[in-house]
């Protein structure tokens, strides 16, 4: 079933019964104790949940192409906002509350041990650094702390300054790391992207101190929050787990890591901007990325996958993203958790997209008629 295109007025977007399908992922939560109070096949049913059960919704509601009225207000989205919020504390203590009972709970195997944490890495990527993107993005300083925050349990502070400093200013240029290149498969963009996101997060701080005639030293650059509180975490889980505690700590963000970029490697694929000459390239416009209306995943992701949008205007909230049809931007196939487990096997992931990439040029670029120098980066970096 696909929801015609409308608008949705600030008042009907305001109501609690709009917004409650976003609370989905809050299930989450007892889910994980659940898997750790029983151990056995249970422990599963986090990755399962998460991955295959918002499949088959989507299968089963369809798409939602509906648009929120961009007059509504802060008060208009309280429900919505009140669950990026909530899901702070939430995490927080689920993860620091398991780290503290899993090493001591005897009922488990080291293998259920890591399977677990494996499923908490999943709920931690998917929703957790996902909430934090939406965070980062706003103005108001308690919700960027709390962006801070979630990055630290993962230990992965530093997305925060690549994402805001480089991947919106550079994506699809050749500056930007997280802007998968046509035909690179996942298992060769992974290691790239996390040597090459950290190198430039730091350098685009090191950067912006330097204008203000200020060493990378100075207190100012973040991270050393960063790597205060991603220290914090570490000692936390020391204290409460031990040594056992910090490993289960180190497997939960290693999976949520790997989610994250799962998903940066879907949102670009193959999608560059068309270099004018002498180091400039043409504005970000929403054909540079990828979209998907599959409306039980985008509760899941809180409309992520509305990405044009977001590149569009990056402090939107995300109840009023707007959606973007075939005619305007790029539509994937499939929502991010069908998407994400195709890119896993990169045959499987090139025979699905490569010639929607292809179909792309062919629309928006029919007078580039060499494409090698875009898929090897050959071309000057961005001024």
């Amino acid at each position: 079933m696909t929801t015609q295109a409308s608008t949705l007025s600030p008042t009907e977007l305001g109501r609690l019964s709009r917004a409650l399908p976003f609370w989905l992922s809050l299930a989450l939560v007892p889910l994980a104790w659940i898997a750790a109070f029983y151990g056995g096949w249970v422990i599963a049913l986090l990755p399962l949940v998460t991955w295959f059960l918002f499949s088959i919704l989507d299968a089963a509601v369809g798409l939602n192409t509906e648009n929120a009225d961009l007059e509504a207000t802060d008060d208009d989205m309280f429900w919505y906002r009140l669950v990026t919020l909530i899901w702070v504390p939430a995490q927080f203590l689920t993860l620091f509350g398991l780290l503290w009972y899993v090493p001591q709970a005897d009922h488990l195997g080291t293998f259920e041990r890591i399977a677990l944490f494996f499923g908490v890495g999943v709920i931690t990527g998917t929703i957790g650094i996902n909430y934090s993107h939406e965070l980062m993005h706003q103005k108001n300083k308690l919700e960027r702390f709390l962006a801070d925050a979630l990055l630290a349990m993962v230990l992965y502070s530093h997305f925060r300054s690549e994402h805001l400093l480089v991947h919106h200013r550079y994506v699809a240029t050749p500056r930007d790391p997280v802007t998968a290149r046509y035909n690179e498969g996942f298992h060769r963009f992974y290691p790239r992207v996390l040597h090459q996101c950290w190198h430039s997060a730091f350098q685009a701080e090191a950067d912006m101190l330097a204008r203000k005639s200020l060493p990378w030293t100075n207190a100012r650059n973040p991270f050393w929050k960063y790597w205060a509180m991603q220290g914090a975490c570490l000692i936390l889980a020391l204290i409460l787990g031990g040594w056992t505690g910090v490993g289960l700590l180190l497997v939960q963000a290693g999976v949520a890591i790997w989610q994250l970029e799962l998903v940066n490697y879907i949102e670009h694929y193959g999608l560059t901007r068309k270099h004018l000459g002498d180091g400039k390239y043409e504005h970000v416009k929403p054909h540079h990325s990828w979209n998907a209306a599959h409306r039980a995943s985008n509760w899941l992701l809180i409309n992520l996958q509305r990405h044009s949008d977001h590149h569009y205007k990056p402090d939107r909230r995300f109840p009023v993203l707007q959606n973007y049809g075939p005619d305007e931007a790029p539509q994937l196939p499939y929502g991010y958790p069908v998407m994400t487990m195709a890119a896993m096997i990169p045959p499987l992931w090139r025979r699905i997209m490569n010639p929607r990439v292809r179909d792309w040029r062919r629309t928006y670029y029919p007078e580039v008629t060499d494409w090698a120098d875009y898929n090897k980066r050959r071309l000057p970096m961005p001024r």
